[in-house]
């Protein structure tokens, strides 16, 4: 059939190249799309590369999630590079988490060179040095990016219950503090908020306000206590404030049409990986509350890299898997798709494994017996497959992957080893200040570099206790002072009998105006109960 024959047949894909037969002409034809598609690179086969045998993802299914995987040293940052700058191109809004700080260069051109050259003319690339629109972040303001942070109530118990590494009863017991300070229009902030929360319900009068909805046992909450304490002292109180993060800003494009691609720095935050792996998922949590409904799009909202996926489930309860695994389920019709990235399937759960419609997968190593199982174990999760995956698997250079997505209706594609394209952004990190040029060039740099501390629970706790205190030491005086008088003029023995025993600071506070007001503030903004979402996150009100 001639190529004017073909184009007079839309809908009807092109015919795999003649220079192909065999498997490998089948393999071809399962990549011919016909709409939009992100290009990755050129086919392998029978030791050669087919640049006339392009392997793309179509751009609708990119919302059916996917996995990038590989050892150390396969090219798994440069195929996020890759990925991200197509999804730029085409309008769609990414979001990265550059974990080794090298990711920054994807705002700056690409370097030409020799190997860049080389690497085009195999795989039928026309490069062009090209950088994208950038957004940068820092998770509370620590190490360059434009500050994130969460209020305590926004972030939620579940999700902190994960960065504290609390067990099922802490982390109920968690959920019962936070209802609490809820109904109580407490509003928890920052980590002093929630402190000073827990510091009242371990009080008598603070086990009689929980008769009605449970107990919180002195031992569970001092093991609250002391997480804290340690976690405020690895320098994470920065994360948790205000001005609260919108996660609508990573949604925006740039004035020239091209999704703005949104990379939080994390090099300095390495030492913390639960924490930065969790803030990842609030993320997620918060975008996922947020957007409508809107089933399967011509391209996503948004697509989100997950990187160092295994720090995110490593020592994870299973109610923190089971509401992961219902989250991407779910935010795939809301026009979200995510990409965990990692270095073996096995690192995912199997439950989100099954999400992950679109892979690519890098070299793998087999040099321990645990190596072998794991390579083994990779095999099976991919469709069967004319090559010997298990030596491809070992055998793939870096910049080589082998891939398997979700065809326009949805079924997998072959799979196809792939030599994967180069990225046209810089492959590396801009410079110090070229960073710091950019965060401050930023119009949300205004917005969110400044924390606010305004008054919240601890400071409303604390006022009531001192002017309980103060109240009570002026009763005490009074009350002296009249007994003195009285017996001055009785003639009678001026000693004080012993008194009664006076009652604790917080009986005072509890019986004092703070709760009384609070519980008429029930019904406003401030004392609402707040709807929580699967991870237990807080629905803000945009």
């Amino acid at each position: 059939m001639s190529e004017s024959e073909q184009s007079e047949q839309p809908g009807k894909a092109p015919e795999a190249p003649a220079a192909l037969a065999g498997p490998a002409a089948e393999i071809a034809a399962g990549y011919a799309f016909d709409g939009a598609a992100l290009d990755l690179g050129a086919l392998l086969w029978d030791g050669a590369c087919h640049p006339d045998a392009p392997v793309r993802i179509p751009l609708p299914v990119l919302n059916r999630h996917g996995l990038v995987a590989g050892a150390t040293g396969t090219g798994k940052t440069k195929t996020l590079q890759l990925i991200a700058e197509q999804l730029s191109a085409h309008g769609v809004p990414v979001f990265l988490a550059d974990i080794k700080g090298d990711v920054s260069g994807i705002s700056a051109p690409g370097e030409d060179g020799a190997k860049v050259r080389e690497r085009a003319s195999q795989v039928g690339q026309g490069w062009a040095a090209t950088g994208f629109p950038c957004e940068f972040y820092g998770l509370g303001g620590i190490g360059p990016g434009i500050p994130v942070r969460a209020t305590v109530t926004g972030f939620g118990p579940v999700l902190l219950s994960k960065v504290l590494q609390l067990n099922q009863t802490q982390e109920q017991s968690l959920g019962l503090i936070f209802h609490y300070a809820d109904s109580k229009g407490l509003e928890l902030v920052d980590l002093k908020d929630l402190r000073a929360v827990v510091a009242f319900l371990v009080s008598d009068t603070g086990k009689a306000e929980l008769k009605g909805i449970g107990g919180l046992s002195t031992v569970t909450a001092g093991v609250i206590l002391r997480a804290l304490t340690a976690f405020e002292q690895q320098g994470a109180g920065g994360f948790f404030g205000e001005p609260e993060f919108d996660t609508a800003e990573l949604l925006r494009t740039a004035a020239d049409g091209r999704g703005i691609v949104s990379v939080l720095e994390l090099p300095s935050v390495q030492d913390r990986p639960q924490l930065f792996s969790t803030f990842l998922m609030w993320m997620l949590a918060d975008l996922f509350h947020d957007l409508p409904e809107v089933g399967d799009l011509e391209k996503p909202k948004l697509v989100f890299f997950f990187d160092e996926a295994h720090l995110l489930f490593s020592g994870a309860s299973k109610a923190f898997l089971e509401a992961i695994t219902q989250t991407v389920r779910l935010i795939r019709s809301k026009g979200v798709g995510v990409f965990f990235v990692t270095q073996t399937p096995k690192d995912v759960p199997s439950d989100v494994l099954a999400q992950l419609g679109n892979r690519v997968q890098h070299a793998l190593r087999a040099f321990t017996p645990d190596d072998a199982k794991a390579l083994k174990a990779t095999v099976r999760t991919f469709p069967k497959s004319p090559y010997d995956l298990e030596e491809v698997l070992t055998g793939l250079g870096t910049g080589e992957a082998v891939v398997t997505v979700l065809s326009e209706k949805g079924a997998p594609t072959p799979v196809a080893a792939t030599r994967l394209r180069a990225p046209e952004s810089l492959m590396g990190p801009i410079g110090a200040a070229d960073l710091d040029a950019a965060v401050r060039a930023s119009p949300l740099f205004g917005r969110y570099a400044e924390a606010v501390d305004r008054e919240s629970a601890y400071e409303r706790l604390t006022a009531e206790q001192r002017a309980a205190e103060a109240a009570a030491l002026e009763a005490a005086a009074a009350r002296e002072a009249g007994k003195k008088a009285g017996a001055e003029a009785a003639g009678t023995d001026t000693r004080a009998p012993r008194q009664k025993e006076e009652p604790s600071l917080a009986e005072q506070v509890v019986g004092s105006g703070i709760f009384t007001s609070l519980a008429r503030s029930i019904g406003t903004q401030l004392g609402r109960e707040i709807s929580r979402s699967l991870f237990g996150t807080a629905r803000r009100r945009r």
